[in-house]
């Protein structure tokens, strides 16, 4: 099964992104959730989480991203 990253913002946007993708019923998991630093355990707040796929779920989920995005443009 081939994973593919489908979105990749911050880690609020991506968890917004993997409701929407549930409400489809389509699974994903995110990547780069949490990075390790010096100072302990760091999340990412201004992007480079992604949201991964299975290629199966590609083009419904594509679907779905480009209806969000179009939503936070309007």
């Amino acid at each position: 099964m081939d994973l593919i990253p489908i979105y990749e913002g911050t880690q609020f946007e991506c968890y917004m992104i993997m409701n929407l993708l549930e409400n489809e019923g389509i699974e994903s998991v995110l990547n780069n959730e949490v990075t390790g630093t010096r100072g302990g355990n760091m999340f990412r707040p201004a992007g480079g989480v992604k949201v991964i796929v299975a290629g199966e779920n590609y083009e419904k989920a594509r679907a779905v991203v480009e209806e969000y995005e179009k939503s936070r443009k309007g």
